[in-house]
């Protein structure tokens, strides 16, 4: 009867010990990779141990489905035909690992973590994904699909030779063998015998988020993720809990506002705002500016790559500590037209309770009587933006079919300079409308593959010191990036000669830095980024206060001349008594941070305290600083329970 058992679960043992053995080799290559960012010898000793429990849990959710039906039909009448779904089952989810474990090596160069949430949001967009492999990745797209397709022919007879219908069973020995897969596969997907099942943050043991997302296998890291996106509200699941008026309480005593002011119970951070402007309403236009961080501005400490930014520091009110609040583009755009704090969940752009009716400047200026327009280089159904700005105020969508006669398209569509000439068309068309208008404007030029018009821009030269620090990729960038500034320095030298630049407000900021990598929980220099107002009547000055991009929609309304109710958190920086804080949310980790003080949330642990010290980009553990660890929970909690509940809505036009 044992001899039946075995025979009968041999397969699985067999797939377990080939998984077990392709995954360690892969976390193996991984972390000698990565040797320098491991502490110590326990370190690396916790990274396999831990790296083990989440392959074995792994194996557990891969081989579940096939052990429900082994024992019964490997002796049955069906067996020849059970036989071949068994060995296409664990040939195609070997398959599967391997390709995962194979992509991640460029993933961690791009995003500083295993294949994860990006990872799956990608697969949405085919068109522009094969584009971006194509022309900027070929080399490692033929590596990835020839060590995949050259072994698949040996790994098929492998396998299926392994998988035997050599099998006798009796009644006795098919229910053993059932009980014994069950029980073992089961074991091996909770990964303990505690109250909660394995999860990412139990095998955590670092401060080193790269170190962390490496202690998984990919094929865990994805389906963790897209299991995540059945989740998109519950914040409180991964750092703790805390009572609705008790958040409520915290964010508006953070807005600095009267609290007296919140008045409306359904909408709990509605409150009247007042403009620093008191004449007749002004023009607004924002350009968003692709990928640029603070590291690629001199102006801000970086290297020399944008002059015409740096120019614009000089000529308008610049941000010398603005953080974005995420690494994507689409978290940019939430904080900039929203105003809306950062989650662990996706971007509203992309959330579906948030397609109609969720509160942007768009809606309120269209309720004032603004044209409200984006205008795009690219397929502006990409990341969801067009049906989240068709939903929510915009009315008109200038996108790549819309530009007249583009000089250079790229993967991402027209080039910034052709993006702007059409955007010059479309505010002088605007302006002569006799209506005011807010105009969105976002650029693509600096994007992976980065390419670019040859012979617009001349390369900086580098020394000897400098080529050694800067990889192949990386050299393409700082040229998309020379571009995308010498696009947008042109373009704002031809907005003063037109009517429409008098009467017009212009922001121009980033949406994200390029990479955010390091071995610190949330890389705060990464989000460090520019962001200047032109054109706002006020002397040029450079603002040192710390400024979060959400602070900055509540600002323009208030340059712009809106008296409005708005939800919004963000300060008025028209006002010099408030103070500045910004947040951040670097995967599934929330930076709070204040002055130099910051607060860290991680899944399922507790707050960590730090001290930043801009000089060197460094953060320094410190004494738990238990009130602003409330505060930042309070933060974090408040955009879940804001979409969850619709308190971010368009507010009615009339509030008592």
């Amino acid at each position: 009867m044992f001899t039946s058992v075995y025979k009968t679960t041999k397969p699985f043992l067999l797939f377990t010990i080939g998984i077990i053995a392709l995954l360690s080799f892969a976390r193996s290559g991984l972390a000698l990779w990565q040797l320098d960012r491991f502490d110590s010898i326990h370190d690396i000793s916790n990274f396999f141990i831990n790296g083990l429990r989440i392959d074995l849990s792994t194996i557990g959710y891969l081989s579940a489905i096939p052990a429900l039906f082994h024992p019964w039909l490997i002796a049955s009448r069906l067996k020849t035909l059970w036989r071949s779904c068994l060995t296409l089952w664990f040939y195609i989810m070997t398959m599967l690992v391997i390709f995962l474990e194979l992509t991640t090596p460029a993933f961690i160069n791009e995003y500083g973590f295993r294949p994860n949430r990006i990872f799956i949001e990608y697969l949405a967009y085919p068109d522009e994904i094969t584009k971006m492999l194509v022309n900027g990745h070929l080399l490692t797209l033929f590596i990835v699909l020839s060590l995949l397709i050259l072994p698949s022919k040996i790994i098929w007879n492998y396998i299926n030779k392994r998988v035997s219908t050599q099998v006798q069973l009796t009644a006795k020995s098919a229910v053993i063998s059932f009980v014994t897969l069950v029980v073992v596969l089961f074991l091996f997907a909770r990964g303990n015998l505690g109250h909660r099942p394995i999860n990412p943050s139990l095998v955590y043991f670092s401060t080193d988020p790269l170190i962390n997302s490496l202690t998984l296998n990919s094929t865990y890291s994805v389906a963790y993720a897209l299991k995540q996106f059945g989740n998109e509200i519950n914040a409180a699941r991964l750092y703790g809990t805390m009572s609705n008026d008790q958040v409520i309480h915290v964010v508006r005593q953070e807005t600095q506002l009267p609290l007296n002011t919140f008045k409306n119970d359904n909408l709990p951070t509605l409150t009247k705002r007042s403009p620093s402007y008191q004449g007749k309403p002004k023009n607004l236009v924002i350009i968003l500016e692709e990928s640029l961080g603070a590291q690629y501005v001199s102006s801000l400490g970086g290297i020399s790559l944008t002059p015409e930014m740096d120019k614009l520091h000089n000529e308008g009110w610049a941000f010398q500590r603005l953080y974005a609040t995420g690494t994507r583009s689409v978290r940019g755009i939430e904080a900039v037209i929203t105003g809306f704090t950062p989650t662990p969940s996706r971007a509203v752009v992309k959330l579906d309770k948030s397609q109609k009716h969720f509160f942007t400047i768009a809606s309120l200026l269209k309720s004032k009587g603004y044209q409200t327009q984006f205008i795009y280089g690219g397929e502006s159904h990409f990341d969801n933006m067009k049906s989240f700005f068709l939903g929510n105020g915009f009315t008109d969508i200038v996108d790549f079919d819309d530009i007249d006669t583009p000089k250079f398209i790229a993967s991402w569509g027209a080039s910034d300079e052709d993006l702007f000439n059409q955007a010059d068309k479309e505010l002088s068309e605007l302006y002569n409308h006799n209506q005011p208008f807010f105009s969105f404007i976002f650029t693509s030029s600096n994007h992976d593959p980065f390419e670019i018009p040859k012979g617009v821009i001349t390369p900086i030269k580098y020394t000897d010191k400098q080529l050694q620090k800067y990889d192949k990729k990386e050299l393409l960038r700082h040229k998309a990036i020379q571009y995308a500034d010498y696009a947008l320095g042109n373009f704002i030298a031809k907005a003063k000669t037109q009517p429409y630049w008098k009467n017009t407000i212009f922001l121009v900021v980033a949406d994200h830095d390029a990479r955010a990598m390091g071995s610190d929980l949330v890389p705060i220099n990464n989000f460090h980024i520019p962001g200047v107002i032109l054109n706002s009547g006020l002397t040029a000055k450079l603002d040192n206060r710390l400024v979060s991009q959400i602070d900055l929609a509540p600002t323009l309304l208030s340059l712009i001349g809106i008296e409005n109710y708005s939800p919004m958190l963000g300060h008025d920086l028209t006002n010099p008594k408030f103070s500045g804080r910004a947040m951040m949310q670097y995967a599934e980790n929330f930076a709070y941070m204040t002055d130099h003080d910051v607060t860290i949330l991680q899944p399922q642990k507790a707050a960590l305290n730090f001290n930043y010290k801009t000089e060197n980009n460094q953060l320094t553990p410190k004494q738990a600083n238990q009130k602003l660890s409330y505060i930042a929970l309070a933060h974090v909690l408040w955009g879940s329970l804001a979409y969850k509940n619709g308190w971010y809505s368009v507010p009615p036009i009339k509030v008592n």
